[in-house]
């Protein structure tokens, strides 16, 4: 047995050692392969798992020759998912797991669920999976999951994570989660053996609890594979590999799912959803699918017996950036360090398998948790457990249907939150598969979220879920920004402004303008991932100093400053560049009646015309607001818009959602069979917008066209010149006063030092009080010359 405070000592004195479980020391393997000993406190998973797996050995049962659905992975997130079809009436569903349930990661998780969180959706979704767990399994099979409920504590030791608590109170009240705010005297009552002198307060959530991840996954295979007509029943198809995804082009040369290989036989489908975890990549590429994600070692480890302890809430200590679950008379110890290890080359032999803990990554953890529970500096350590999990740049899963691959699905990249988040994603992923869409506002968890110009750009992916994983526990402020992954894409005034002051904000990979700082330019650097891996941090860092500000629940130091630009804005004039939007053109035969589709307003008016538009989706929610243009259709190409037959329309769209817009919208012309295209022009096209009462006067300037009412009326478009240079100008329209918009060519032509990298995201503005019309002038005449 080694004591936690004496690995702390040894890990801090002589890195590269770990301790053993005797009283010696062994040297530390850092090899990325699987160790032999498996010691982990699920022991009905170990007694079932003999030795290596190394036998082979065919299918649990014949393979069938088609299934309606076919699931790729037997974690919690797959299992959940088929038995959330079979509710739904699916039949014919059929789940494939390489090895064993849980045998890739679910097996070796912690299984904690927290009921709160800062997003409404989020809170819904771990209700449905603490409900499926922790009743529906066992009123339907009469078995218990392993379910756990022994109450969840949040420890606040700054007045802000105090704060955040307390939002987080509210917002479960709305959904009927129970919580108390406690003191520190009373928080001393509930859990005798935590330290508290150094505690603003904590967020005591009584019905929180714990999993057994193979009692829950075995019990939900058990209830899918129990429903439905004995020949159509969903199945369960262990030791079966997937080895591929066949892929067919229909005769509108759309790209459809047609079948999934296996080593023993093809099953053909036409969906496939990829829950198969850290090697979800893996079987992305298998049908030309782009999946977001990296893996990384995540680590705890299983204390001896502490006198005491039984009955206690688990503990997230997030400013420690460490958590303590009960492990009957003993406490599993883990966290989010800044220095994750990556996995570098994924195995597919990998299965029920660990890694050595490195001690020098891990120790960290074990200072936060003999703070917060002091009894734990004389507590040895009864058994380690460090294997891979999947992460994303956002630290949200990836669900929905792939924008590459009609029916193929991904239910994947859970961020080491599988067990918790599995029943109601795995609810919303099937209702997703058979209606079309899911019941909940799942768009944060959506693939379509990222630009396909990013999900399969290493580079980003990589330092994107790095800080994603290195903050998880940090507090979430209203106006954070990432440092990682940015300057991805950039306008065409990216230098003018920032030479002014401007502060980006990243959308979709665009560094869009969010204000403009008095102080000076402030450049994002490149990413210094906050010290790890022998990277020097950032010195004197302005744009981190400027977020740091930020950090506040209320009003930010920036309010002030945005509000000279408002009153700038309201009483003479402002320039916003909106280069980050999205701009499309659907041309072709069908276009109109792929328009008339798609809008909600009546966009059938003249060449010429612009209106504000919602699209809809087939049960009448919003899908997204854009502007739709109709051009004039000429015999040679247009000098903003592309060559087209028969009609054409210019589709404004927010930045933050283009890549969504461009799916939905592409989804609706191949479901409807639109003899029509969609074209991105975003790269290509720079948009500014001026807004104000003066902008009609600024712009009469430098345009030689008549803006007056008489001859520009409202929400229409024309080509205009400003300096000699050709662009397109929308307006006027309304947003409380007048709005023009320019668009204008040459986007990725700007200057020859700024870096161009993939598709549409938003930026915001330049508005200062004291600039007058001569100086707006020179900054209209400089955009419409680029």
């Amino acid at each position: 047995m080694a004591l936690l405070s004496r690995a702390l000592r040894v890990a801090t004195a002589h890195p590269g050692w770990i301790p053993s479980q005797g009283l010696g020391l062994r040297p530390l393997t850092r090899a990325a392969g699987p160790t032999t000993k498996k010691s982990v406190p699920y022991q009905r998973t170990l007694k079932e798992e003999q030795g290596p797996l190394v036998v082979a050995r065919g299918p649990s049962q014949p393979l069938p020759s088609e299934a309606n659905v076919v699931v790729i992975g037997g974690g919690s997130l797959g299992c959940q998912t088929l038995y959330h079809l079979a509710k739904l009436g699916v039949s014919g569903a059929v789940l494939l797991e390489r090895e064993r349930l849980t045998s890739g990661t679910t097996w070796h998780t912690a299984g904690l669920l927290w009921q709160l969180r800062p997003s409404d959706v989020e809170v819904e979704l771990l209700a449905h999976t603490r409900r499926v767990v922790s009743h529906d399994l066992e009123e339907e099979t009469g078995l218990h999951t392993g379910w756990i409920q022994n109450g969840g504590l949040f420890i606040a030791s700054n007045r802000q994570r105090l704060d955040e608590y307390k939002r987080l109170m509210s917002l479960g009240k709305a959904y009927g989660v129970e919580s108390h705010v406690l003191s520190p005297a009373e928080t001393k009552a509930l859990y005798p053996l935590m330290k508290v002198d150094d505690l603003y307060g904590t967020l005591y959530v009584p019905h929180d609890g714990t999993m057994d991840p193979a009692g829950t996954c075995t019990t939900l295979a058990r209830a899918a594979t129990a429903r439905g007509a004995q020949l159509s029943h969903p199945q369960v198809i262990e030791n079966c590999p997937v080895t591929g995804i066949q892929v067919r082009t229909d005769d509108f040369g759309v790209r459809r799912v047609a079948a999934v290989e296996t080593e023993h036989g093809s099953i053909q489908t036409p969906f496939v959803v990829n829950c198969a975890g850290v090697w979800a990549g893996a079987v992305g590429r298998m049908a030309g699918v782009k999946v977001p994600l990296v893996a990384m070692h995540h680590a705890y480890v299983v204390t001896e017996r502490i006198e005491g302890i039984q009955n206690m809430p688990n503990v997230r200590d997030h400013d420690a950036s460490v958590y303590l679950r009960l492990q009957g008379d003993a406490l599993s110890v883990g966290g989010y360090e800044a220095n994750p290890i990556f996995w570098e080359e994924v195995s597919d032999k990998f299965a029920f398998g660990l890694f050595d803990l490195d001690w020098d990554v891990f120790t960290q953890h074990i200072e936060g948790a003999i703070n917060r529970v002091p009894v734990l500096e004389k507590t040895g350590v009864k058994s380690t457990v460090c294997g891979p999990e999947s992460f994303t740049p956002d630290h949200k899963p990836l669900l929905g249907e792939a924008p590459e691959l009609r029916g193929f699905f991904l239910g994947c990249g859970f961020n080491s939150a599988g067990m918790m988040l599995g029943g109601g994603c795995g609810q919303e992923l099937a209702h997703w598969i058979i209606h079309g869409r899911p019941e909940k506002d799942m768009y944060g968890y959506d693939i379509r979220r990222f630009h396909h110009s990013l999900t399969d750009h290493r580079h980003w992916i990589r330092e994107r879920s790095h800080e994603s994983y290195a903050k998880n526990y940090s507090v979430v402020f209203p106006h954070d920004e990432p440092l990682a992954g940015r300057n991805m894409r950039r306008g065409p005034l990216h230098e003018e402004l920032l030479g002014q002051g401007c502060v980006f904000q990243e959308r979709h990979g665009w560094e869009r303008p969010g204000w403009f700082s008095p102080c000076g330019a402030a450049p994002v650097l490149h990413y210094d991932y906050y010290g790890a891996y022998g990277h020097q941090v950032h010195q004197d860092y302005a744009y981190n100093r400027l977020l740091g500000d930020e950090y506040t629940f209320d009003f930010p130091p920036h309010h002030d400053t945005i509000k000279k630009e408002c009153l700038a804005c309201r009483g003479a004039a402002a320039m916003f560049d909106m280069s980050y939007f999205g701009k499309f053109y659907l041309v072709g035969q069908d276009a109109r009646k792929a328009a008339d589709w798609l809008f909600s307003a009546d966009v059938s008016r003249p060449p010429g015309s612009t209106v504000y538009t919602c699209m809809l989706n087939h049960r009448g929610g919003t899908e997204s607001d854009l502007t739709v243009s109709r051009l004039d259709p000429e015999p040679q190409a247009p000098p903003l818009a592309p060559a087209f037959e028969g009609d054409g329309y210019y589709l404004a769209v927010g930045g933050a959602v283009a890549q969504h817009n461009w799916s939905h919208i592409t989804s609706v012309l191949q479901d409807q069979r639109f003899r029509c295209q969609l074209i991105d022009s975003s790269e290509d096209l720079g948009m500014i917008s001026i807004q104000g009462p003066a902008s009609r006067a600024i712009l009469q300037e430098v345009l030689d066209a008549d803006l007056s009412n008489e001859a520009f009326p409202f929400s229409t478009h024309k080509l205009v010149r400003a300096a000699g240079h050709l662009s397109c100008l929308v307006g006027p329209e309304t947003v409380g006063t007048q709005e023009w918009h320019s668009l204008t060519p040459g986007h990725p032509s700007c200057s020859s030092d700024h870096t161009r990298l993939p598709s549409p995201g938003p930026t915001r503005v330049h508005a200062a009080p004291n600039l007058g019309c001569d100086l707006w002038k020179e900054h209209a005449e400089l955009c419409f010359s680029h």
